[in-house]
């Protein structure tokens, strides 16, 4: 980003108001703060409507519409009556071109369930749209408008990361489908990690700017007119802006738009091979460091990228590419906005010394073993749950951790005993009846005999939990 140059104007008519002979500018300004008339119509005129007039063209609003089935009352079901009905259920939201050919980024959420997506442009045109790709870990989707030979206004993406907190920003989108809106503010805050999902793979701009219903997927703009963040959620009591809104920052949108554009249907993201934590102020004493900064390596999996570099329990990550990093999320979404092939610089503190440099390739997470995806049937506790095997793939897709332990997943829980017997979507089995479980195989030849009582052993959010049952 360029500095923006909206003091100027003040700055000028402070210097022709000074008395060089006597008092210096910095004097001149203390003792005539704001009491002078504006010296010219340029400086009554001052505003953002310049960077509005470049950027605000190019932000768009969408709609998304779907068929539900709405139940009737059990009340009326009884006599045979209230049969269940569809219903059209609609939802508004906000998008940003970023390719004249008609790409679009929107958040995921805004089009979620999405069976009939109308973006319409700032021209009042309207357009179907189809999603290229949605990826609800970052909360980006990324459209596509069929325009012809048009050629679309676009916004910048600028992922040059210089973002700095105190920056004036723009929000622009379409809250409460009143049409296209502007809001002002700064950057309150960078690196922001606290997501309603707590997922870690998104770091967040948060700004002071308004941002309320339907702003979601609206663009946050600098002062040269540049997308620097997609706005995508707020902190409020209230539903509506309390001047706590987070964007996605743009490194990661271009991310997800490369992605979309080169025909993936999902962002391959880059694993480093390593568990990390924050570094307290209590761990930053033990290990005589003067801050609590960075990430503490707790566990590194065995011939990973950060294995292959050298990389060490105990090993203290400060910074990526040159970047401080202040704690273990940041760490992860700092990797993540790297392509695979891509060299990562990590500087790293072991024992207490000097910060090194380590090179790291990005990779994506191995996909062994196998998923081996299977539901199970049969008199056992399992009977209806869907398995897979966990592998560190498997585990960035679900987003669980891939060193809690090694056993079998279950992603999901149909009709059957296992629904009964209250098993749960990201459950770890670890045991069955005295029988080690370190594949799907392993799981469905344990359960294959009948048995009278079974004894389970399974990890639940962190905490071990040993059950007998009796189908």
């Amino acid at each position: 980003m360029r500095p923006h140059r909206l003091l100027l104007p003040a700055l000028v008519l402070l210097t022709a108001c000074s008395d060089p002979s006597s008092r210096s500018q910095a004097q001149v300004a203390l003792a005539q703060p704001s009491r002078a008339a504006p010296s010219s119509a340029l400086s009554m005129k001052q505003s953002f409507a310049p960077v509005v007039k470049r950027a605000a063209p190019a932000v768009v609003n969408i709609s998304s519409k779907r068929l539900v089935r709405q139940q009737a009352d059990p009340f009326w079901q009884m006599f045979g009556m209230g049969a269940p009905r569809d219903r059209v259920e609609g939802s508004l939201g906000s998008g940003v071109i970023v390719r004249a050919d008609g790409v679009i980024v929107t958040n995921a959420h805004v089009v979620e369930g999405g069976q009939e997506i109308t973006v319409a442009l700032a021209d009042r045109r309207e357009f179907p749209a189809k999603i290229l790709l949605a990826d609800p870990r970052t909360d980006l989707a990324v459209l596509k408008i069929e325009v012809g030979a048009d050629r679309l206004p676009v916004l910048p993406i600028d992922d040059s990361g210089d973002a700095q907190v105190g920056d004036l920003v723009l929000a622009i989108g379409d809250p409460f489908g009143v049409g296209q809106t502007v809001t002002n503010g700064i950057v309150s805050a960078l690196n922001r990690t606290a997501d309603p999902t707590g997922d870690a793979a998104s770091s967040y701009i948060q700004t002071d700017a308004a941002i309320n219903p339907g702003n979601s997927g609206g663009a946050l703009v600098d002062m040269d007119g540049d997308l620097i963040g997609v706005n995508s959620f707020i902190l409020s009591r209230s539903g509506t802006s309390s001047g706590v809104g987070f964007a996605v920052p743009a490194t990661m949108v271009k991310r997800v738009v490369e992605a979309a554009v080169g025909g993936g249907h999902a962002v391959v993201r880059p694993w480093l091979g390593a568990r990390a934590q924050p570094v307290t102020a209590e761990i930053a004493r033990s290990l005589g460091m003067t801050a609590p900064i960075g990430a503490l390596v707790t566990d590194v999996w065995p011939d990973s990228a950060a294995a292959r570099a050298g990389l060490r329990q105990g090993d203290v990550i400060v910074s990526v590419d040159g970047r401080p990093l202040a704690d273990g999320s940041s760490l992860t979404y700092l990797i993540s906005t790297h392509r695979p092939g891509d060299t990562i610089r990590l500087g790293v503190r072991r024992g207490g010394g000097a910060e090194q440099a380590l090179s790291v390739r990005a990779e994506p997470a191995p996909a062994s073993p196998p998923k081996d995806q299977r539901t199970l049937a049969g008199r056992s506790p399992f009977d209806g749950a869907t398995v897979v095997n966990l592998s560190p793939a498997v585990a960035d897709e679900l987003g669980v951790d891939p060193f809690a332990a090694k056993g079998v997943l279950i992603t999901g829980v149909g009709r059957g005993f296992a629904m009964n017997a209250g098993f749960q979507p990201g459950d770890l089995i670890l045991d069955v009846n005295g029988r080690k479980i370190a594949t799907t195989a392993d799981l469905a030849a344990a359960t294959a005999a009948s048995a009278r009582q079974w004894r389970i052993t399974i990890v639940r959010g962190g905490q071990q939990i040993d059950a007998v049952l009796t189908p």
